[in-house]
């Protein structure tokens, strides 16, 4: 049964988010796109920051907004909690008294709201942290606490704006992994903004794609993350994306080229894309012969080093197509000096990328 319900219109000076997102009881979405989207906007609306120029939002049985008949619930009555990328506590409260400031403001009397907020702060593994000032906390602390502050009011729907985007690399995992344990725990019905594929499958049941103010692509988190349609969902899942037209044998790009491969679904000659791993990328520095396989001539845009690898990324060259740009290949540091025949490979060498059919899935678009 549908819990949350949200189908808005805000429309600005050179940009118009329309979307429509659902989620059901205790479950999370994960609202994924390139900056300029829509993400902070569509945020904005649910929590009753910002109104819409038309549609509805819907919590429960409650309406929150609803344009046409003139109605807007204010931001601190909707039941919306929302934890953003700064943890934004009040510096001259301790983290207890920020932790019980939203129950106070319910009208929950002072004994019961410092009771409330100790639980929490316990279940964030903030305990031993009441006492203190937010000039006191690191930042992954700070961001326990306002989780904490969060989670205090019992929110029915709980935004969180990239909470994990200020925190550094030691903190972030700590971060993640209490999210995963509270939200789930506490059966909250969330929406995630990030840009962290790792946030999305560890904390989300859905993901929507936006791009241009638009829902692009919108499904079960591993469906989406494993089968990606558009350029951007590809890009954060780690795979490389050629959109085409789907032919037999698999996908005619709109340049003409046939990039052969496994069909996942039917729809011949209607919209499709191409999905391949990195790591089905073979490198070379002239065309290579011998068995059947998909072929591009590429000039090399970056070197990124992975781990015990390294990505080569291409950028379209003039006269290439655009869908060229962003192709990467993963390949050892051994691989790299074998590709460097004049003793260096730097940024605007030209190489061929190969992969093999097998390795190429074809999904409608």
């Amino acid at each position: 049964m549908t819990f949350v319900e949200a189908g808005v219109t805000v429309r600005r000076r050179e940009f118009t988010l329309d979307v429509s997102v659902s989620l059901a009881k205790g479950e999370v979405l994960a609202v994924l796109g390139p900056n300029g989207a829509g993400k902070s906007t569509l945020l904005g609306v649910l929590a009753g920051l910002l109104r819409p120029d038309a549609g509805r939002v819907r919590l429960g049985d409650r309406v929150l907004t609803d344009v046409p008949a003139g109605v807007h619930v204010p931001a601190h009555r909707r039941g919306v909690g929302l934890l953003a990328q700064r943890s934004l506590l009040f510096p001259h409260l301790t983290a207890e008294a920020n932790v019980a400031f939203g129950p106070r403001c319910a009208g929950v009397r002072r004994a019961k709201a410092g009771e409330t907020a100790r639980h929490w702060l316990a279940e964030v593994d903030a305990a031993e942290l009441g006492h203190r000032r937010p000039s006191a906390l690191s930042g992954g602390q700070a961001q326990r606490v306002a989780l904490a502050r969060a989670l205090a009011v019992s929110p029915e729907l709980l935004l969180l704006d990239e909470p994990l985007a200020a925190l550094d690399v030691d903190s972030a995992p700590a971060m993640r992994a209490l999210l995963h344990r509270v939200v789930r725990d506490a059966g909250t019905t969330g929406l995630l903004v990030t840009h962290d594929v790792l946030d999305a499958l560890v904390l989300a049941d859905q993901v929507a794609v936006l791009a241009d103010g638009s829902i692009v692509e919108y499904g079960p988190t591993r469906e989406v993350l494993t089968r990606p349609r558009s350029p951007f969902a590809a890009r954060i899942a780690g795979l490389n994306l050629v959109p085409g037209v789907a032919v037999p044998g698999g996908l005619r790009t709109a340049d003409g080229l046939l990039v052969a491969g496994l069909a996942a679904d039917g729809g011949q000659g209607k919209p499709a894309v191409a999905v391949f791993p990195p790591a089905a990328v073979a490198v070379f520095p002239e065309r290579p012969e011998g068995s059947p396989r998909n072929v591009l001539r590429v000039r090399l845009a970056s070197l990124e080093p992975r781990g015990e690898l390294v990505r080569l990324r291409a950028g379209a060259a003039p006269g290439d197509p655009p869908w060229v740009d962003g192709l990467a290949a993963d390949v050892t540091p051994a691989a790299v000096a074998d590709l460097a025949l004049d003793g260096t490979l730097a940024p605007g060498a030209d190489l061929w990328f190969a992969v093999k059919t097998t390795e190429v899935l074809i999904h409608p678009a």
